[in-house]
């Protein structure tokens, strides 16, 4: 029943989304919510029944991490190595294909999608990468496949013709330059495809992501799809374009990225820890003409600051509710949660409160 009432809410608080105009959207209502690969809290996530319950729960765009199949084809896996998020170790058929590789300065064992065609990675079950955290989730492995990312458009476009609203993707491309170096390039794929589904302008329901810079910088010559650029709170692209993602967020810096880039994707700490004084990220990134997508929140207390965490047990849910919305006070434009429902529900709640 509180599920029930919460999706009456969040229907009831919604704002009027963007309506469809020759296959194209005028816009997309914001603060947007983001299903961080789906309603990855509630089902094993990059699976057509993760973004399933995403979009039920109220999600504006759904997002795919996007990989390469050894014949050339977009899926959804948060990694090339998918190990730890199917049931691939227990195919003795591949068991020959488990390897060694070393993917941006990092070694890796396991099975990777670059050594499995479309049709031998669809003989494969999603499991829950996280059954500690999320046993619920667990009990839904071995039922769904891996998605391909025309399943997701496909997805995307039936329910927002059922659902009256628009739904968009949010894709991420996956280690960019490690797949160029073994003759799999992401970039003139991935529009095409895009272009395929009748996305190719920057009022598409789309926003293309990434967490290196050239890649990014090459897309915006060939499309006018919206670009993110993804930055961390330590470390840097690992194209190595830039020194560092700190180097990015100055001034100077996010002026760099408005060049090619609608907006920018920064963890959530760089904008507010939870406690203590927020940054002025998201002020200084709007005087640069840049939108802030921030992620991701996670309901469990194991991912919440202590002051917003309920009871001692690092799996029972606290207040993030409370840490989205103080983020959203502070001007963010959307952000990635793993619990749509939530988010969308303290989205909503926050526009319907009256602003000073």
């Amino acid at each position: 029943m509180q599920r029930f009432l919460a999706i009456l809410l969040a229907a009831a608080l919604a704002s009027p989304l963007a309506s469809a105009q020759g296959g194209r959207v005028k816009s997309l209502s914001s603060p947007i919510v983001i299903g961080h690969r789906g309603a990855s809290g509630e089902r094993p996530e990059h699976t057509l029944a993760s973004y399933e319950v995403a979009i039920a729960d109220g999600a504006d765009f759904i997002e795919p991490d996007l990989v390469l199949t050894k014949d050339n084809v977009f899926v959804a896996r948060h990694e090339n190595d998918i190990t730890g998020t199917t049931d691939v170790a227990n195919h003795p058929e591949f068991a020959s294909r488990k390897t060694t590789k070393t993917i941006d300065g990092e070694k890796h064992t396991g099975w990777f999608t670059e050594d499995f065609t479309l049709a031998e990675l669809k003989t494969l079950r999603a499991k829950e990468r996280l059954p500690q955290l999320r046993p619920a989730n667990a009990a839904y492995d071995g039922k769904y496949t891996i998605p391909t990312l025309a399943e997701i458009i496909a997805l995307a476009k039936k329910r927002s013709k059922e659902l009256g609203r628009t739904i968009g993707i949010y894709p991420e491309t996956k280690h960019p330059t490690y797949f160029a170096s073994i003759g799999l390039p992401m970039e003139r794929h991935l529009v095409a495809e895009l272009k395929a589904a009748g996305w190719d302008s920057a009022t598409a329901p789309v926003f293309i992501q990434s967490f290196e810079v050239n890649n990014l910088k090459f897309l915006h010559t060939i499309t006018k799809i919206r670009l993110i650029q993804l930055m961390d709170g330590s470390g840097g692209p690992a194209d190595n374009a830039t020194p560092s993602y700190a180097s990015m967020i100055t001034p100077v810096g996010l002026k760099a990225v408005s060049a090619y880039a609608w907006g920018i994707g920064p963890n959530k700490d760089m904008v507010d820890k939870g406690e203590g004084t927020p940054t002025t990220l998201v002020a200084d990134a709007h005087k640069a003409r840049l939108r802030v997508h921030v992620w991701t929140f996670r309901a469990e207390n194991f991912f919440l600051p202590a002051s917003l965490r309920v009871g001692a047990n690092p799996l029972d849910h606290g207040n993030v509710a409370e840490a989205m919305r103080r983020q959203l006070a502070l001007g963010i434009d959307g952000f990635f949660t793993d619990f749509p429902l939530i988010g969308a529900t303290a989205r909503n709640a926050y526009r319907a409160t009256p602003k000073k």
